[in-house]
């Protein structure tokens, strides 16, 4: 068996030749060619199918046995878009991430789509946001079939300290766009919930959170484990990385319909006056987008600096040596 370029889980309904807006059952699809906004370049397969194949193409990738060469080991990236994204246009994304982060000998691995029923309008965003949280409960169920996973991985490799290639061949990493951070959030909690809320193995290495349409101050218990949202993703994940910037009018319309009283993570960054776990940053990435660029919502993903920051943060660099990197292009705050 080829092993496949592309990789889609989703909880949408079939509609025709597409992909619709209404929640469905968990079905898993593979493709080896584009565009992939045509499902008709997709194969459906059983979640057995999508597993083997997940794992035979992870098994493919070299061991890192050296502890200084870590940040180039293979990622699976799991991908969740945000809210207005009918399936083209979250397939379109999904397609434009893989080509420009993932392919090749240098490219990161591989990445998953998980593309949810968002309504695909501006106007309905209220309906998404519910589309939101009902999908949370398919997502976590996604995460926990790859914390089993990682647990027999473990195991195994505990039980074979001679032999390197009875271990985790890939790190696992999850990028998260705007409303797709909700989602995310109330996904992490029910898995870490249904999991025991462990403490051993992170679920996670990286999570990239881009302009996140979520409170920001998620993670407000710090170090102090309060068993809320933001402590069920702390514990779950090596790090993660809030990318923000002040410029995003779609997250003012945001918080403008919640009236909650929280600025939104994506536009403001953290909440300074609140703690954050050791393991949560953020980065202002407002010098990053060109001051021309006509979306800034998404502008994250096809900025060539931006680009350039998710590189660093999901192989794994440090926080210091990013900052560094990029210079005042990055405030330090």
């Amino acid at each position: 068996m080829n092993t496949p370029k592309f990789w889609m889980i989703t909880n949408r309904n079939r509609k025709d030749t597409t992909l619709g807006r209404d929640r469905a059952g968990l079905s898993y699809w593979l493709s080896d060619k584009g565009p992939l906004d045509r499902l008709n370049n997709w194969s459906a397969v059983s979640p057995k199918g999508f597993k083997d194949a997940l794992i035979d193409a992870a098994g493919q990738y070299p061991v890192i046995t050296d502890p200084g060469g870590h940040m180039d080991q293979k990622h699976v990236t799991v991908f969740v878009h945000g809210y207005n994204n009918d399936w083209t246009d979250a397939a379109r994304r999904y397609q434009q991430i893989c080509d420009d982060l993932y392919p090749g000998k240098n490219g990161l691995g591989l990445c998953i789509l998980f593309t949810w029923p968002a309504d695909g309008s501006p106007l309905h965003y209220l309906p998404d946001r519910a589309d939101a949280r009902e999908s949370a409960i398919d997502l976590a169920s996604v995460l926990c079939k790859f914390y089993d996973w990682l647990l027999l991985k473990q195991a195994e490799a505990a039980g074979n300290p001679q032999d390197p290639t009875k271990g985790c061949h890939v790190k696992t990493s999850l990028i998260a766009h705007s409303m797709g951070n909700y989602l995310v959030q109330k996904a992490m909690q029910l898995a870490w919930t249904r999991n025991n809320q462990p403490l051993l193995v992170s679920l996670l290495n990286q999570v990239l959170m881009v302009a996140a349409d979520v409170d920001n101050d998620l993670f407000k218990s710090g170090e102090t484990s309060d068993k809320s949202d933001g402590d069920a993703m702390a514990n779950l994940c090596y790090r993660i990385t809030a990318l923000y910037t002040g410029r995003d009018s779609v997250l003012g319309m945001s918080a403008g319909l919640k009236h909650f009283g929280k600025r939104r993570l994506g536009r403001s960054g953290l909440d300074r006056s609140a703690p954050a776990p050791d393991n949560v940053w953020d980065a202002d990435c407002s010098l990053l987008i060109p001051k021309d660029h006509d979306n800034i919502h998404s502008a994250y993903f096809e900025a060539q600096k931006t680009q350039e920051l998710m590189r660093h943060v999901l192989r794994g660099s440090d926080r210091g040596v990013i900052e560094n990197s990029f210079g005042k292009l990055i405030p330090r705050r």
